[in-house]
């Protein structure tokens, strides 16, 4: 981990952050994700997080909802926005729409 990062679960995702895939829970759930591009290592998009309900995750322009129980069993690292894009987010009052 870089930079005081840490390892959390998608349940505790927030909207519009990003986040680096660090475990995927076994391997039936791995092979699903592959399926849709998602594999440890990976940078996704939290796009919605649903109250009580799923985590709703963003990759290349294809959301993903993803139940509570399954996304509290994923882990995964906040990776800070690059400081240009932070400036240019707040400057037009724009949320991240697609990686």
């Amino acid at each position: 981990m870089e930079n005081g990062d840490y390892l959390m679960n998608l349940a505790d995702a927030r909207e519009g952050r990003l986040y680096r895939i660090k475990s995927l829970p076994n391997r039936e759930i791995r092979a699903q994700a592959l399926r849709f591009g998602i594999a440890e290592g990976e940078i996704i998009r939290c796009a919605t997080v649903v109250p009580g309900g799923p985590v709703l995750i963003q990759k290349n322009r294809q959301e993903i909802a993803i139940g509570r129980g399954l996304a509290a069993r994923i882990e995964a690292e906040e990776i800070p926005l690059p400081q240009k894009h932070q400036r240019e987010r707040k400057r037009r009052g724009m949320s991240w729409r697609y990686l």
